[in-house]
């Protein structure tokens, strides 16, 4: 414990975590491979589609490798962020390298826009200048996509219910198994009735499909970045928990936002007349904070409130 404080009272600072961060290691050690895997798949299909892509002439098909190769640029930088969180905390990085998921979030976002603008850009070009393509070499090349696609989920699937960065990636992968599915019905549907139209067109609902589903990745990472309290986290919830602890009469300086993608911290004042409620009282908090509404950081001060000086940190404003 650590006594202190700003306002002049006698402070006590808990601090309690629950060794989340060893869950991290484990999840870098039994999933570097999965990724590994996965890149290789989808670089290996990517270089195929975007060959096969341009020498057809086929912008459905261009427009979907450059969604894949945002993919493995999305799966590199997971990787890169997986290996980083394992790196022990030291000299200037005290939290270690946790935010590095939340970079590589938005990094991937920015990057799925930017790939996606352009290829819209082409797409609508290409609806008033038609280019003949080959329907059927579209049809098998996105039919391969929906195999890689599709078993790239499948290396995912068995953590996506423990960790919301290998749940996106699991819903990412099968979405784009899904818009492979509907390249291949835009390619047959060339085939059978040869309109041209029908592949600039596949390619701009390939790009709404992409927007549509980064579009909640920009925001959520913009949020964690900016230090905003996580999604599925209710403050007002919270607090009201953290006033029924013994003896509390009231709470300030209440802050919680994501170190990483998977890992939340709180810090609060709480005004206890009483005196220090006990180090099991403040741990029972921490482990309830976790179970209850996934914080793996706790940080409690503990006020006294026997004197008129008001903590510095009371008004909701001060930061």
């Amino acid at each position: 414990m650590i006594r202190g404080g700003s306002s002049g009272r006698d402070h006590t600072l808990a601090h309690d975590h629950h060794h989340h961060g060893h869950s991290q290691v484990q999840f870098g050690l039994a999933f570097g491979r999965v990724f590994a895997i996965g890149v290789a798949l989808n670089l290996g299909y990517v270089a195929v589609e975007a060959g096969i892509g341009v020498a057809s002439g086929s912008l459905a098909l261009v427009a979907d490798a450059g969604h894949n190769l945002g993919d493995v640029l999305g799966l590199f930088l997971s990787w890169g962020a997986a290996v980083l969180s394992r790196r022990r905390p030291g000299g200037r990085y005290t939290y270690g390298y946790r935010a590095s998921s939340i970079l590589a979030a938005l990094a991937n976002a920015v990057i799925l826009l930017v790939v996606t603008g352009g290829i819209a850009w082409e797409s609508l070009w290409r609806l008033w200048h038609p280019v003949p393509v080959a329907g059927v070499t579209i049809a098998w090349v996105a039919a391969i996509g929906i195999l890689v696609n599709g078993g790239t989920a499948l290396l995912f699937a068995a953590g996506r219910r423990d960790d919301l960065n290998l749940r996106s990636t699991f819903l990412h992968m099968a979405a784009d198994a899904l818009v492979a599915a509907g390249v291949v019905v835009a390619g047959l549907a060339i085939v059978l009735t040869g309109l041209l139209w029908l592949d600039p067109a596949v390619s701009l609902l390939v790009s709404a499909v992409i927007v549509y589903g980064t579009w909640d990745l920009v925001r959520q990472s913009m949020r964690l970045a900016l230090d905003a309290v996580p999604e599925g986290i209710d403050v007002e919830t919270v607090r009201r928990h953290l006033l029924g602890l013994p003896g509390v009469i009231a709470i300030h300086d209440l802050h919680i936002w994501g170190m990483s993608t998977t890992e939340n911290a709180l810090t609060c004042h709480l005004v206890i007349p009483g005196g220090h409620p006990g180090d099991a009282v403040l741990s029972q908090a921490a482990r309830e904070l976790e179970a209850r509404f996934g914080v793996h950081h706790t940080t409690i001060q503990i006020e006294l409130a026997d004197t008129d000086e008001a903590c510095a940190l009371t008004p909701e404003h001060v930061v």
